[in-house]
């Protein structure tokens, strides 16, 4: 389930990859290689590993789409490397603001860099690189830090001690009353605020905070004494502390009392396309085979925006199998179901859990739709926090948007649901009938249409190139009367 990235295990990976990528190229391999061992790792490795037959085809593709990327790479960084020593002797150094440009522009990690002037009898000037990724992460942590900010993991910390954690409240009301038990304004507990951007903790709440792929919620807070938060995004810090974060008109003091309103429209449709994206995943691995794994997913009031593992582009025929079957689980209107249970007993009875994600002793554990195609479990069946429908009928209707890749091996799927879902297809409806208007014809008639018309643009196109050859052959003899005239 992991894939070259540039961060966290990814990046491991993407590191021991091109080692191992530019060793083969020094021993002259003109193509990438990688991707053609890895039949006979299947054979050596799989039944100890099923997942490598199951994910064979992902693992090739990955591995090839890689070194393509890789090789780019080599070519761009070897050249601005070659420069770079042209005018050093044995034994010199390469500056580290160089090493740090190669692999801050080209992605060439440090001892890769190291191995390459190491032949050439040079070393690199390691402090030097330090300095320059300092200089570079002391500037993006000045550009990130601005008035209100929420401060560091000291400070949750120290609140989350002082309070204990957030009693999250949301999952059956959108409304709520909470004690405020910390403000946090600049940077800096206070115990005081007046207007402006404000970061508070209240001991209860139903507002969710942004979690496993789970925006977080929008709404209204109002305090006793008159003061109203407009809260605009909610996280997650210290485990389980939220922190509503939004605009304070008025003051509010520590110990206040205050109403919670969760704005209901966002709520709404943020539960149902978390819901179908959980549908979307279990289609996926349907369609496109049990080697498609979630690497990332961000659902909000607006869109689904859902990463998976998958080696190559997923086809019109796939999305449109893919929205058959999740739009046949809506029609159930089949009752969602939560069970709280321990993480071994979630396993035991099929339920997909995240790779990565921490687990508590016990967990949440959604089913979704009715058992499908002779299956013993419901359509899907995950470990999630988040909320969800009611019933699955509640999503309403369920379209993808858009396909694209945004890393190796990664595909990104864009999709929308009930209302949303219903403006993009009237939408695209109305595409088709304004050219049907303006052809004169039924939107049934487009294609063939188009078709004939391109077909004669072409012909057309080559009329006009060969009428302008005879026309300078006319012209370069002397001969010609006048152009010909085509009708």
């Amino acid at each position: 389930g992991v894939t070259p990235s540039n961060e966290g295990r990814g990046y491991v990976l993407r590191r021991i990859m091109r080692r191992a990528m530019r060793h083969a190229h020094i021993l002259g391999a003109k193509d990438p290689l990688m991707h053609r061992l890895v039949p006979e790792l299947v054979n050596q490795m799989g039944e100890a590993f099923p997942e490598l037959t199951r994910a064979k085809a992902s693992i090739e593709a990955t591995f090839e789409q890689e070194e393509v990327r890789f090789r780019k790479t080599l070519s761009r960084g070897a050249s601005l490397l070659d420069e770079a020593t042209a005018d050093l002797s044995e034994g010199d150094a390469l500056p580290g603001a160089v090493a740090f440009k190669l692999y801050d522009t080209y992605g060439f990690p440090l001892d890769l860099t190291q191995d390459a002037v190491r032949a050439k009898g040079l070393s690199v000037d390691t402090a030097g690189f330090d300095a320059a990724m300092t200089a570079q992460k002391d500037m993006a942590k000045a550009a990130g830090f601005k008035s209100g900010d929420a401060g560091s993991d000291a400070i949750w910390l120290e609140i989350r001690e002082a309070s204990g954690p957030t009693q999250f409240t949301g999952y059956a009301c959108n409304t709520g009353e909470g004690a405020l038990v910390a403000i946090v304004q600049d940077g800096a507990i206070v115990t005081q605020a007046q207007g402006g951007t404000v970061n508070v903790v209240f001991d209860h709440t139903p507002f969710y905070a942004e979690s496993g792929g789970q925006a977080g919620d929008i709404g209204t807070v109002r305090f006793t004494g008159g003061a109203v938060l407009t809260v605009t995004d909610v996280s997650k810090k210290a485990g389980d502390v939220h922190v509503l974060i939004g605009t304070l008109t008025g003051v509010i003091e520590t110990g206040e009392t205050a109403q919670h309103s969760v704005d209901p429209v966002n709520r709404k449709s943020t539960r149902s396309n978390h819901s179908a994206a959980h549908l979307l995943h279990e289609a996926l691995r349907n369609v496109l085979g049990e080697h498609v794994a979630q690497k990332g997913q961000m659902v909000d009031g607006e869109r689904i925006r859902f990463d998976i593992s998958h080696g190559g582009v997923v086809t019109r025929e796939e999305i449109a199998a893919v929205e058959a079957q999740v739009n046949a689980v809506i029609r159930q209107n089949a009752p969602a179901r939560t069970d709280l249970m321990s993480p071994e007993q979630a396993m035991e009875a099929g339920a997909t859990a995240l790779f990565g994600e921490k687990y508590g002793d016990e967990v949440r554990v959604l089913s979704l739709g009715e058992p499908v195609e002779g299956a013993s479990k419901p359509f899907s069946i995950e470990l999630c926090g988040g909320t969800h429908v009611e019933r699955t009928g509640d999503i309403a209707l369920f379209k993808v948007v858009s396909e694209s890749a945004v890393a190796a091996g990664i595909r990104r799927i864009e999709a929308v649901t009930g209302e949303a879902a219903r403006q993009y297809l009237e939408e695209q409806a109305g595409y088709a009938r304004s050219v049907a208007d303006y052809l004169k014809i039924k939107p049934e008639a487009i294609t063939q249409r188009v078709t004939t018309l391109t077909a004669e643009k072409r012909q057309l196109e080559k009329d006009l190139s060969e009428a302008k050859k005879q026309i300078a052959l006319g012209g370069a003899g002397g001969g010609a009367s006048g152009p010909e005239t085509i009708n």
